[in-house]
Formats: structure tokens, C-alpha cells, sequence
């Protein structure tokens, strides 16, 4: 149950953005632009970081979500399953590997990230932009996930609602314009 009142329909993050519009709209904002803006690195790999974070911090909505978003932009559902049980053995590129190794160390503290993390990104093939977008996205995740988790906000166990929570957060992270309608009672 959460700590706070929440629109029943609107578990998880959704819920708690609807409850304060004025700091969700730069979060969300924020969110779009890491996750669906320009970038060398494809959304579904973007995704993947989120998933490996938010796995990593145990938050069981986050990593549901956003595994449920990587599997739909990578057009298969191993990818992301298997980076969040090792990413180093996952089938994802060096670079995406030094990548994640990067994210996996920056959740656990940002001081974990080391020069030589961000020399066998940059061996690899990565960006500085790319390294430093892995680190912003590490920290947003984190962000949401201690809001989620210290909220305690409804997780549902119905895959049912990631797939379909997955299939409208492909198409990005800005509110809709007339918000989410509370879904009629038959």
C-alpha cells in the first residue's frame, strides 16, 4: 500500500508523476531526452541500461517496465534478460558490455566508476557522449527507483500491464496530453 494516496489505476511511477505534475514535467522531460532523443546508442540499448539499474536496485516495477520496453525495441525477449543476469556474457556488443559495466558500477556508487571503466568504454568504440548519457541515465533510474521503492507504490504482478505499460512508453516519456483516464468499472 503506498504511503500516500494515489490514483488507484496508476501504479508504480505513473501514479506518483500524476500526483506532482510540476516536478514530473522536468523528470519526464529529462527521461525523454536520455531515453528517446538523439543518441548513437539505439533506444532499445538505452533501455537496457535502465533494466540492468533498476534490477540492480531490486525495484521490481522499474525492471519489469523497462525490460518489457528494451524487449519490444530490440524485437525479441532474451537480450535484456540475459544482460540483467551478466551483462558481460550477454549478446550485446563490447561497447554496450563496457557500457553496462559502467552503469552497473555507477549504481552501486558513483565513485565505482574508475578511469579504467571509462578506457575500456572508450577502447570499445564509445563516445564520450555515450559515457557520459550511461552515467545520466544510471543516476535518473536510480532517482525513480528510490521514488518508486520509498513510495511504496503498487507493483502489479500481471505481465499482462507491463506489456502494455512497455508498448506506450516505446513511444516515449512525455505525459499525454489529456493525461490517463480512469479506466470505466463494468
Amino acid at each position: 500500500m503506498p504511503h500516500i494516496p494515489l490514483p488507484e489505476h496508476l501504479p508504480g511511477i505513473t501514479g506518483l508523476l500524476e500526483y506532482r505534475l510540476d516536478t514530473a514535467l522536468p523528470i519526464r522531460e529529462l527521461t525523454q531526452i536520455l531515453l528517446r532523443g538523439e543518441s548513437t546508442l539505439t533506444p532499445g540499448e538505452r533501455e537496457l541500461i535502465a533494466a540492468l539499474v533498476s534490477n540492480r536496485n531490486q525495484t521490481r516495477f522499474c525492471t519489469a517496465a523497462h525490460t518489457k520496453a528494451a524487449d519490444l525495441l530490440l524485437g525479441e525477449n532474451e537480450t535484456a534478460w540475459l544482460v540483467k543476469q551478466d551483462y558481460e556474457t550477454a549478446p550485446v556488443s563490447e561497447k554496450m558490455k563496457a557500457l553496462l559495466a559502467i552503469a552497473a558500477r555507477a549504481q552501486n556508487s558513483g565513485k565505482d566508476v574508475t578511469p579504467e571503466a571509462v578506457e575500456r568504454a572508450r577502447q570499445a568504440g564509445a563516445t564520450d557522449r555515450e559515457i557520459h548519457d550511461t552515467v545520466l541515465i544510471t543516476a535518473l533510474f536510480c532517482l525513480y527507483n528510490k521514488y518508486v521503492d520509498g513510495m511504496a507504490t503498487v507493483t502489479p504482478s500481471d505481465p499482462a500491464y507491463y506489456q502494455r505499460l512497455g508498448e506506450r512508453i516505446v513511444n516515449g516519456y512525455l505525459r499525454p496530453k489529456d493525461g490517463f483516464p480512469v479506466p470505466q468499472k463494468t
